[in-house]
């Protein structure tokens, strides 16, 4: 190589380097907006407002962060809000398991190819409930009565057909050898409603997160069968056993995670990438999951589009199988 090529060679990768280095200095510049699908004093919403105090209360941020709702439609009018900022990384959206449910079962064209996966953070994993009174006493009764005669055991879910709660019984149902589309599930309008009908004998099994199990169960109002977490959690709920444990192997969680509009720079991913795993691993954000029965998964921005690209298929097959997929492939 001649001095001429070797002094391009290096005028080249001097300004490649500093394309990086510019990037990856990005921070920045004006109020971040911490974009929330849902109305105030929603799980959602909720973790937006701990993800704000403890950036405020740390000064992680240059500028400071305001929470703003924009609720509606499943969490379409969030989306929708988003989807004309491409490239400014002022603006995060928290987010859950309905930004997959909801495109593959036709509520939703946008999907989260439309936008900049930044951090998984919470794993929310859903549990079986049933009444004291109920002649099932474990998982396995429950699996038992569900094999002899589908039609008699009903599981009472909410908010609609095919989110995570529902998702959760066909997994079970899937392990357990069952036609999922045999299943007898009731969609309520909200926790509080599928757990009355329970209550009343209305519906045989409550589904809900286990977050949502916890206090009726400490109250002695329900008997838990088994959460779908990997490990048994730890706190109240310590002694449930999993659904492994009970001898089916299936795992059910929904997930929170935190977009961004599409076509962030790798600078701004890094930025982002920094600040939510330093939130991951901070002492106020760990012990909030713990008191909320909540799991800690943060992945990274790569990390976690790689991670929602297999849940999807995972979840575009259960979908199928329950008759509920709509959209393409």
């Amino acid at each position: 190589m001649n001095k001429a090529v070797k002094l391009v060679v290096s005028l080249a990768l001097a300004a490649a380097c500093g394309v990086v280095s510019a990037q990856s200095a990005w921070k920045p510049e004006r109020n971040v907006e911490i974009v929330v699908g849902s109305s105030p004093g929603t799980g959602t919403d909720r973790t937006a407002r701990l993800i704000q105090k403890i950036w405020q209360d740390q000064k992680a941020l240059p500028v400071s962060a305001t929470v703003v709702n924009r609720p509606g439609g499943g969490g379409a009018v969030s989306w929708a809000y988003l989807g004309p900022k491409a490239g400014d990384g002022h603006f995060l959206l928290v987010t859950s398991y309905n930004l997959v449910t909801n495109h593959i079962t036709g509520r939703s064209n946008v999907t989260y190819s439309d936008f900049t996966p930044i951090s998984l953070l919470i794993s929310e994993y859903i549990g079986f409930a049933v009444r004291p009174e109920s002649p099932h006493q474990s998982l396995g009764d429950l699996v038992k009565a569900l094999r002899e005669n589908p039609d008699a055991v009903s599981f009472g879910i909410s908010s609609s057909a095919g989110g995570a709660n529902h998702i959760a019984v066909g997994l079970l149902a899937k392990a357990a050898g069952v036609d999922v589309k045999k299943l007898k599930v009731v969609v309520f309008n909200g926790g509080g409603e599928s757990l009355a009908a329970t209550l009343g004998g209305h519906v045989t099994v409550w589904v809900n997160s286990a977050a949502s199990i916890a206090k009726p169960y400490a109250a002695g109002t329900v008997r838990p069968l088994a959460i779908s977490s990997p490990q048994r959690l730890p706190g109240p709920l310590a002694n449930l056993p999993t659904t492994r444990e009970a001898g089916f192997a299936t795992v059910a969680d929904n997930w929170r995670l935190v977009i961004a509009p599409k076509g962030l720079s790798a600078g701004q991913v890094a930025y982002w990438d920094h600040a939510f795993r330093t939130l991951a691993q901070s002492k106020e954000w760990n012990d909030d999951l713990a008191t909320a029965q909540m799991t800690n998964s943060y992945r990274n921005s790569a990390d976690t589009t790689a991670y929602i690209a297999r849940e999807y298929g995972e979840i575009r097959g259960i979908l199928e199988e329950l008759g509920l997929a709509k959209s393409a492939k």
